[in-house]
């Protein structure tokens, strides 16, 4: 995206890639032609080789790893190289016996050219932290996670952007947990009417983007093309937003 006058262009793509298990060359498209900036990715590489696996995914898509992996089980964030990263961190969420080992990554990043001290040096340039979690599907777990998630986001001072498969919905516990104090994208877009998952039999939204209110929303879309249908089980959030300078 280009740089506007009064702060920058993000574009941020939000998908559960389903673990690479359906149509590895129709998710590479999808997201190539998107042409997202940041990309926050759930079921992502998380066991044996996992970084190779992440690095390879990274070039498939056309970017490159910024964060996650192993550390954060399973959430990956991925950027062009237009976007400078200053920071990682991996939360990790405690393990119920019988369930899933899931957390959540984070990343300190810019955009534009910065000072110093990591503000803007001019026009167009502006930092922000992107993260990105995947919940449990249990529902006695998942507001506890989405707890810990939040106390996590919580902390972060800087605009932020957050991208999750919640697998919750929007009256649900754990979704309000998490949109707490941020602006849910596709209500600021009055798009919440747009499905995510599932992409065989659309019925609910459990896919989010939700930003910090310092952070303007452009555009919004859920992303339903028979390639997507090809590519996971989730259609991907897509959002164009333009970030505060300094």
């Amino acid at each position: 995206m280009i740089e506007s006058g009064d702060g920058a262009r993000l574009r941020v793509l939000s998908y559960n890639v389903h673990g690479q298990r359906d149509d590895v060359a129709a998710l590479a498209s999808v997201v190539r032609a998107a042409a997202p900036d940041v990309v926050i990715v759930q079921e992502g590489p998380r066991r044996f080789r996992w970084r190779h696996h992440s690095a390879a995914l990274a070039d498939r898509l056309g970017l490159v790893v910024v964060a996650g992996g192993l550390p954060a089980l399973g959430n990956l964030l991925l950027a062009n190289l237009r976007v400078r990263v200053h920071h990682t961190w991996c939360q990790r969420f405690p393990l119920t016996p019988g369930r899933h080992l899931r957390g959540a990554a984070f990343a300190d990043c810019s955009v534009g050219a910065l000072d110093a001290g990591g503000g803007p040096a001019g026009p167009g340039a502006a930092r922000f932290v992107v993260a990105g979690t995947h919940l449990s599907t249990d529902p006695a777990e998942r507001p506890g996670q989405a707890a810990l998630f939040r106390r996590e986001l919580a902390e972060v001072k800087l605009p932020l952007i957050a991208g999750a498969d919640l697998n919750d919905e929007p009256a649900g516990a754990a979704w309000r947990t998490v949109a707490a104090g941020l602006v849910d994208t596709a209500v600021a877009a009055g798009r919440d009417d747009r499905l995510t998952y599932s992409c065989g039999d659309p019925r609910r939204r459990i896919d989010a983007i939700f930003v910090d209110p310092r952070i303007e929303i452009v555009d919004y879309d859920v992303v339903d093309t028979p390639q997507t249908r090809r590519a996971s089980d989730h259609f991907p959030v897509l959002v164009d937003l333009v970030l505060p300078p300094g």
